[in-house]
């Protein structure tokens, strides 16, 4: 892969897919396929020339190719997904049956999820998927600190690709680096992928909080434990302690946690108001990731033996209608240990 401007593949036309298209179609020079499954959202992104669903204030630059035909990704030399954890399998697989004839895949997931049925991880799926495909894969996951919006717009903004192919890492990472988007390279894939998917998590749990009307102090205090939680899981499964104190972990925590364009947030803060799942998630395509992951969260700590009370008590809100006050109330009289036991 080269790393001038090439012509890159966006599978997933949501707000994040799209602010990646952007950015780097504008800022990288690159040329960007921006696939969507919905072929009337294409044509009206090819039209009006914004994504009127997902990201409708950002303009789409001219490098910006809209597409809901799969068979147009097949010159892109990296293909970056952007789907949604629960359709990220489904969306590979019908790009791998679009290009059978490839063999080798250069991809990119810019997903933060964990698969519901399967307890998969992003590289799991691609993994499954691939070999089931007969295809080589060179694979990164990219993550951090990245909201859309402030993406698109070009706000300076850092975030990590990480890859076990170590040569791949710094490939991608001098890619897609531009002035405003600067990329750190990784080989903890666990650490990146886990990161991205519980901060999700912690951050319907820091929403509410917020939204019980709990000062600074208590904001403050979930963040740290929240922290604590994730590294105690990632640490579990093989991830690397400092990738938690780095920009897929504390980074993103505190963003989504604190950042007012966060949808995780959001939920929390509905759930303090008094709303049920189905009131938050109903006539709404902007559905968090933090509400399907809290559940694949849960139960893959439960099967390390480890223990996660802020996502216990998350997930007894959601679904079992604990009362959010009394799920802060039993975090905060929870027996008294060590500061760093993990």
């Amino acid at each position: 892969m080269k790393t001038e401007p090439t012509t890159l593949g966006v599978l997933g036309a949501g707000s994040f897919g799209t602010s990646l298209a952007v950015h780097l179609g504008k800022a990288g020079g690159h040329r960007v396929h921006l696939w969507a499954r919905s072929p009337e959202l294409a044509a009206r992104m090819a039209a009006e020339r914004r994504n009127p669903e997902y990201l409708e204030p950002v303009e789409l630059p001219p490098e910006v190719v809209p597409t809901s035909d799969l068979g147009d990704l097949g010159a892109c030399e990296l293909i970056l997904v952007a789907a949604p954890s629960h359709g990220f399998r489904d969306v590979l697989r019908a790009y791998l049956r679009a290009h059978p004839e490839r063999r080798r895949v250069h991809l990119v997931s810019a997903t933060k999820g964990i698969e519901t049925e399967t307890l998969a991880r992003m590289s799991q799926v691609v993994f499954e998927e691939t070999m089931a495909a007969d295809r080589e894969v060179r694979y990164a996951v990219l993550s951090g600190p990245t909201f859309a919006l402030e993406l698109a717009k070009g706000m300076p903004t850092a975030a990590v690709i990480a890859s076990e192919d170590a040569a791949f890492a710094t490939t991608i990472r001098e890619a897609l680096s531009t002035p405003a988007f600067r990329l750190y390279s990784s080989n903890d894939v666990v650490g990146v992928e886990l990161g991205g998917a519980v901060k999700n998590v912690i951050a319907i749990a820091a929403g509410t909080v917020s939204g019980l009307g709990f000062g600074s102090n208590t904001l403050a205090a979930l963040i740290t434990r929240g922290l604590h939680e994730i590294t105690r899981l990632g640490i579990a499964y093989g991830g690397q302690p400092r990738t938690f104190a780095g920009l897929a972990g504390l980074g993103d925590l505190v963003l989504t946690c604190t950042g007012n364009l966060s949808r995780n947030r959001r939920t929390g803060l509905d759930l303090a108001a008094g709303k049920t799942l189905a009131e938050i998630t109903g006539g709404t395509h902007f559905v968090s990731e933090g509400i399907r992951n809290s559940i694949a969260v849960a139960r893959v700590a439960a099967a390390k033996g480890v223990e996660m009370p802020i996502t216990e008590q998350m997930v007894q809100v959601m679904y079992e209608g604990k009362d959010p006050r009394r799920a802060c109330e039993e975090l905060m009289t929870r027996g008294l240990k060590s500061e760093t036991e993990l």
